[in-house]
């Protein structure tokens, strides 16, 4: 078995977690779907494309709000990838002339997002797991009736309950969204 080569990479990646602007607590509720939202993201799309050039590898709408009949907090989340996380210089600066601000710096992922908090921009590296991850999950909902509807179940209970902040109603989610991609990825071997 071959070892696939290490990333060339410009600097080492950060080791820890900033969170521009601290622990933010909003309040979470969901609204039915919107197809509005499709369009909302055609735009930001070409906000982020016009601003990236090749520097952005692929731009895709995922979350709820991708989801066609999924109830979701009005919040647009996009996946964009990069050749390198750590060449800032190569995207950052790009995205924030183009009026997102800067939210999230961890390893392997920069978030970016609206000042009014309704588009959220992901940036990881194309081979990340991450990205695959949200495709999966997106594509695995828009496919399957029952898991959209677990999926919506879950999140009508979670958001019922206090949370400090949206990270930990998101870390609610995560054993649910677990089983829908074990789903999808078990689907994903048979059709292959």
């Amino acid at each position: 078995m071959s070892q696939s080569k290490p990333r060339a990479r410009r600097r080492p990646d950060v080791n820890d977690v900033e969170l521009v602007g601290g622990v933010e607590k909003r309040e979470l509720y969901l609204v039915e779907h919107d197809p509005s939202w499709a369009r909302d993201y055609c735009t930001h799309e070409a906000r982020i494309r016009a601003a990236l050039g090749d520097n952005a590898a692929a731009v895709e709408h995922i979350g709820s709000t991708a989801v066609p009949g999924l109830a979701a907090k009005p919040i647009i989340d996009i996946l964009v990838t990069v050749p390198d996380i750590t060449a800032e210089e190569d995207y950052l600066d790009q995205l924030l002339a183009a009026g997102y601000v800067m939210r999230v710096r961890e390893p392997g992922h920069r978030l970016v997002r609206t000042p009014g908090r309704d588009v959220h921009v992901h940036i990881l590296e194309p081979d990340d797991p991450a990205a695959d991850d949200y495709l999966l999950l997106r594509d695995q909902l828009r496919a399957h009736d029952a898991d959209r509807d677990l999926y919506e179940r879950t999140k009508r209970e979670l958001v019922a309950q206090d949370w400090p902040d949206m990270n930990a109603y998101s870390d609610a989610k995560t054993a649910v969204i677990e089983q829908i991609k074990d789903r999808a990825r078990s689907r994903r071997m048979r059709d292959a």
